[in-house]
């Protein structure tokens, strides 16, 4: 009888429906990941003692005034900027003509094989990826091998490498969303300009990229925020150079200066959240 009721009451009321499916998801953003990233702003105003290394909780400015103040620290979050927005330039060269050709020039029964052929890096470790590439790229490796005869040499480890890599880790983020808006692209307007003797390049420019944009800047939300962030690939093929990400881990480890670190965490934080808005006039957050 409760069960009816509580049922009843239910299927009367969708938006109480609505509000106890949404519940448990609601709760854990909140609890798992808005209380945390709460937690890091609050621990970016505290301090460390120099003596004792213990966390001081005593609101400062500090921490921020170090990063404004040392050029090292502004250098790296410049370089961590351009690394993020070559990877995303690079994925968005790469990206843009593997996904045209999925959705609208491979046949329909091969395009789930093409998807899942995008994907299935993904599903090898990000560790394997990536040792895998500082083995290529080291003196003598595959990519050395092969720029031998044309009389050049790999890049090695340092800043070229790390952009190479994480190009290549983040490119299916970029191809996904992209293929996604090509794909409601309809055939007709395509039809039409071929029609009105437009060339296939002109197509490309005037009809296929402003309506294909906002996906791809649904791809670019994926392949900035994650270079911005990382810190693994640099630490593997990086070489001297260090990101923003490094800086954050460093604090954590060997400075054990959590403040310091929650401060320049915020940093790309801060960056993506004006990105975002940036993106959201576009309309590119309906197509994530």
């Amino acid at each position: 009888m409760l069960r009816r009721r509580a049922a009843a009451l239910l299927h009367r009321r969708p938006r109480l429906r609505l509000t106890l499916l949404l519940s448990a998801p609601l709760a854990w953003l909140v609890a798992g990941y808005l209380a945390a990233l709460a937690a890091i702003f609050l621990t970016a105003f505290w301090t460390t003692d120099v003596f004792t290394g213990e966390v001081v909780r005593r609101f400062t400015l500090a921490n921020f005034q170090t990063l404004l103040d040392e050029p090292v620290y502004r250098t790296v979050a410049l370089r961590s900027l351009g690394v993020a927005a070559a990877v995303t330039v690079i994925d968005a060269l790469v990206g843009v003509p593997m996904a045209l050709y999925m959705a609208k020039v491979a046949k329909p029964r091969y395009r789930p094989y093409l998807v899942i052929a995008i994907l299935a890096p993904l599903w090898a470790a990000y560790l394997v990826k990536a040792y895998a590439w500082r083995v290529m790229l080291a003196e003598g490796g595959l990519v050395d091998e092969a720029l031998r005869p044309l009389g050049l040499s790999g890049p090695g480890y340092g800043l070229t490498a790390t952009v190479v890599v994480l190009a290549y880790l983040w490119l299916p983020y970029m191809i996904l969303p992209v293929y996604t808006g090509l794909e409601r692209l309809p055939d007709s307007l395509l039809d039409a300009s071929g029609d009105l003797g437009a060339r296939p390049l002109r197509t490309l420019r005037s009809v296929v990229l402003p309506l294909a944009f906002p996906a791809l800047v649904a791809g670019s939300i994926f392949t900035f925020s994650l270079s911005l962030g990382d810190y693994i690939t640099v630490k593997i093929v990086g070489g001297r150079r260090q990101l923003l990400g490094n800086v954050v881990y460093d604090n954590i480890g060997a400075a054990n200066n959590l403040p310091f670190a929650a401060a320049v965490a915020t940093v790309p934080v801060v960056v993506m959240l004006g990105y975002l808005a940036a993106a959201r006039r576009t309309g590119a957050l309906r197509e994530l």
